[in-house]
C-alpha cells in the first residue's frame, strides 16, 4: 500500500522515536539495500549482515541527516560501503586463485549504482507527488497501474466516472503530478527519468 508520508515526515518521526515511521522507512528502502548487495554477489547471510549494519548506521545518524530527500542516496552509499568492506575482508582471509575470477567481479560499477539510485529517487518523487494530489486523482492513477491490471470499465465503475472520460482525466492527473513540488524538485535536480527505462509519467513502479 502506498505510504503518503514524505521522507522528511518519516525521518522526523523516526528521530522522535515513532516506530511506525521507522518501519515505513525500512519497508520503503529495503529493496534498494538488497538490490545493491546483489551486485556484490554476497551470500544471503552476508547480505543480511550488511542490511542490519545499514539500518544501525541510519539509526545512529537520523539526527544528522540534513536533507531527508537525499535519504535514498545515503542508504545506497552506506550499503555499497558496507558491502565493499565485507568483500575486502573476505579477500584478506580467502586464498585467491590467480587463474580464477576476481573476488571483486561482483562489485557494482558506478554507472549501475547511479542507475539504481536514480530509479529509487524517481519512485520516491512519484510517491511524494502522489501524496500531494487530491485523493480522487491519486486513486485514479493508482488504479490505472494496479496489478493485475483493471479494465477501464472496472475503474469507471469503482470511481463512478464514464469510461470515455478516464483517458482525458488521466492526462490531466499526470500533468498535475508533474507540477507537484516533489516532482518539480526531482526534475529541477537535472535528472532525466528516461535513463531508467521509463518516461516522466511512468507510474508502473508506484503503488
Amino acid at each position: 500500500m502506498l505510504g503518503t508520508r514524505t521522507n522528511t515526515d518519516l525521518v522526523e518521526a523516526a528521530a522522535r522515536g515513532d516506530q511506525d515511521g521507522w518501519d515505513e522507512i525500512v519497508q520503503r528502502y529495503l529493496p534498494l539495500v538488497f538490490s545493491v548487495t546483489r551486485r556484490y554477489r554476497l551470500s544471503n547471510k552476508d547480505a543480511e549482515d550488511v542490511s542490519q549494519t545499514v539500518w544501525l548506521r541510519l539509526v545512529e545518524n537520523l539526527d544528522t541527516i540534513r536533507e531527508p530527500r537525499a535519504l535514498p542516496m545515503w542508504i545506497a552509499t552506506t550499503t555499497r560501503n558496507e558491502a565493499l568492506r565485507l568483500v575486502t575482508a573476505h579477500r584478506r582471509t580467502t586464498p585467491v586463485d590467480p587463474l580464477g575470477p576476481s573476488a571483486l567481479d561482483g562489485e557494482a560499477s558506478s554507472a549501475e549504482l547511479d542507475e539504481e539510485l536514480l530509479r529509487a529517487e524517481r519512485q520516491q518523487a512519484m510517491r511524494d507527488g502522489l501524496a500531494e494530489l487530491e485523493p480522487r486523482h491519486r486513486e485514479l492513477l493508482l488504479l490505472l497501474v494496479a496489478d493485475p491490471p483493471l479494465s477501464y470499465e472496472a475503474i469507471g465503475a469503482r470511481l463512478g466516472m464514464p469510461v470515455g472520460s478516464i483517458g482525458p482525466t488521466r492526462a490531466r492527473c499526470l500533468a498535475r503530478l508533474r507540477d507537484t513540488s516533489a516532482m518539480q524538485m526531482f526534475l529541477a535536480s537535472g535528472h532525466d527519468t528516461d535513463r531508467t527505462g521509463g518516461g516522466r509519467n511512468d507510474l508502473s513502479t508506484v503503488g
